[in-house]
């Protein structure tokens, strides 16, 4: 059993209710990013993928905090490395027309600092491997915000989410004495509104042409 959140206290599939629980948050970002893209005739197969994964993400999720066991703690940081990779090459090749080349030396830019970012567990609660991510955020918020694309600020309002959220997500064992729940439960819901601002912001600018 891996035992890595204040809310856990002891071995068994609902020992993590509320943390478990609150992975609905991604299902409802992938719901309303679908109806979003429904209504702004924007269902391709590249917004598609993120609405997947958005949906693999909560699942995984959700089995890491019942199973807590290593194959389901795979199945929890895997499908959120993808939906980054993804929707950094989608900005890159949609929203800032980078050339295929850019784009992927980039992706492999972040994939190598949050290969680094994994070395360190046992820091910042293992929140280092989200470092690339506090990085990149608030770089293609400002580009979105410079170059008026619509939807404007929703990249910066996503980047201080995700930052309240890591915040949550680091003093999670440091509460317990307070919060026998822990904070841990709040950066699934606020994840889940930082999933949703960052496809709407891809969604609102989407270009004539795939990816």
């Amino acid at each position: 059993m891996i035992d890595l959140y204040c809310e856990r206290v002891a071995p068994g599939l609902s020992a993590e209710p509320i943390n478990a629980l609150t992975n609905v948050a991604f299902f409802i970002a992938a719901w309303a990013a679908w109806s979003l893209a429904r209504r702004t005739q924007a269902v391709s197969a590249d917004i598609w993928m993120l609405i997947v994964l958005s949906i693999v993400i909560g699942a995984g999720s959700a089995l890491f905090h019942t199973f807590a066991m290593g194959w389901a703690r795979i199945l929890d940081e895997v499908p959120i490395l993808l939906f980054q990779l993804w929707y950094l090459w989608l900005y890159l090749r949609r929203i800032t027309a980078q050339r295929p080349a850019i784009a992927a030396a980039s992706i492999a830019g972040y994939l190598a600092a949050a290969y680094l970012g994994r070395q360190f567990p046992h820091l910042l609660n293992g929140s280092l491997v989200y470092a690339p991510a506090l990085i990149l955020m608030p770089c293609l918020g400002l580009y979105h915000f410079l170059q008026h694309k619509a939807g404007r600020c929703l990249l910066l309002a996503a980047t201080g989410v995700f930052l309240i959220s890591l915040v949550f997500r680091l003093i999670d064992e440091d509460v317990c004495s307070y919060v026998p729940a822990g904070t841990h439960f709040l950066w699934h819901i606020l994840n889940g509104v930082v999933l949703y601002l960052s496809m709407r912001a891809l969604i609102l600018n989407r270009p004539g042409r795939p990816a």
